[in-house]
């Protein structure tokens, strides 16, 4: 299944809601559901279980963090949780490089991609949201005592 024939089955729940828009997003959830057929895979295997369950909680993590971060109302929130979701796409791409003994270089491949692609976006996404940062102004604040 490609990206295209995938994002046609979302539930308009899902699709109607503005932070579809947001690539990153749509993205990590693909590649959550790409994972499911992996994660079952690499449990099967005694010496991946732990594996698979790593790749399991660090795929639903990505979205998660961006759909966080996205409902924060302070850049600074949300850049932090857009770093969080970084953090997790990192993760899921050494995780599936490990796994990649068992999954197969068909499979693999384009899985790094993904999640490489998602951290490029992320890259773009995190310094945007601090740039955006309000800053206190520098105020001199005076006490009157009487």
């Amino acid at each position: 299944m490609n990206s295209q024939e995938w994002e046609q089955a979302v539930p308009q729940a899902i699709t109607g809601d503005v932070l579809w828009k947001v690539k990153a997003y749509r993205l990590a959830l693909f590649a959550a559901d790409l994972g499911w057929r992996d994660v079952t895979k690499l449990a099967q295997n005694k010496r991946t279980v732990d594996l698979s369950n790593q790749l399991y909680r660090s795929l639903g993590s990505i979205s998660a963090n961006i759909a966080e971060g996205y409902s924060r109302n302070s850049n600074k929130d949300r850049a932090r949780f857009y770093e969080y979701a970084l953090g997790s796409a990192r993760e899921s791409r050494d995780w599936y490089y490990k796994g990649r003994h068992i999954l197969g270089e068909i499979v693999t491949a384009p899985r790094l991609n993904l999640t490489t692609e998602t951290i490029r976006l992320l890259l773009v996404m995190v310094p945007d949201q601090r740039r955006q940062t309000l800053k206190e102004e520098i105020v001199v604040y005076e006490t009157v005592m009487e």
